[in-house]
């Protein structure tokens, strides 16, 4: 479904992302390990096109979406994104913050993108705090939120660039248990993390980045019970 060839980034002459291959399948989920700097967040902001590519190829199901002066806003409907901070406008509810996208980019009205939305809330627990302001919600609420907000665009693929690192321990299991539920209903997904029980837990494969290279992938109980490469074991060492 998105496959990565050879790509590369450099931000003024230091490279972040070195030469990465990844295939992402359909329903799939890969979570990608590392130390801070290693380039996930990196990987995934150019998966979303975020940042342009220095060199390589991008291509979502086979169309070439890393070519220069290609639109960006329609990939970025197809392929959602959410970050670490939930980065809601605060003098709006919650509801409101979910329902600009719709609005502004696929001029539905409000009327028509509300039902999908309150079908959302309900299905991740926030039928009440609709109509609350970010200030009045908790941390794991707004990033359920922040991740409502992605879905109503009802994207392809969905990426999570660190989302409970912000929060407090007891708040990391709800948005986990989002997660969970998008796995079980095959959202394909893409999901840096430092959570290395969920990653055992849920993943297809892991991928650990060092560097800006890959360098081992496999499937969780490989990658994270047995890794082969030395650095990948240097750094589960820290990590476990």
């Amino acid at each position: 479904m998105l496959r990565l060839e050879q790509v590369q980034k450099a931000f003024g002459g230091n490279a972040v992302i070195r030469g990465v291959d990844l295939e992402i399948g359909a329903g799939e989920m890969v979570c990608l390990i590392g130390a801070s700097g290693s380039g996930k967040s990196t990987l995934l902001r150019l998966m979303n096109l975020l940042e342009p590519v220095d060199d390589g190829r991008i291509w979502l199901e086979g169309v070439d979406i890393s070519e220069p002066g290609l639109d960006p806003q329609p990939i970025r409907q197809r392929i959602g994104i959410v970050f670490q901070q939930y980065n809601l406008f605060p003098h709006m509810t919650a509801v409101e913050n979910v329902l600009l996208a719709p609005r502004r980019v696929r001029g539905q009205s409000r009327e028509q993108a509300r039902p999908s939305a309150e079908a959302l809330f309900s299905r991740f627990g926030l039928a009440d705090r609709m109509e609350h302001y970010p200030d009045q919600l908790s941390g794991g609420q707004q990033q359920r939120v922040a991740i409502i907000r992605a879905l109503a665009m009802q994207p392809q693929i969905m990426l999570f660039d660190e989302i409970t690192s912000a929060l407090d321990p007891e708040l990391v299991g709800e948005v986990l248990d989002v997660l969970r539920s998008l796995r079980d209903e095959g959202m394909t997904m893409v999901l840096a993390t430092h959570e290395m029980a969920f990653a055992r837990e849920v993943a297809d494969r892991v991928c650990f980045l060092d560097g800006g290279r890959i360098v081992e992938m496999g499937p969780p109980e490989q990658v994270l019970g047995h890794p082969r490469e030395a650095r990948t074991r240097a750094f589960l060492s820290r990590v476990l």
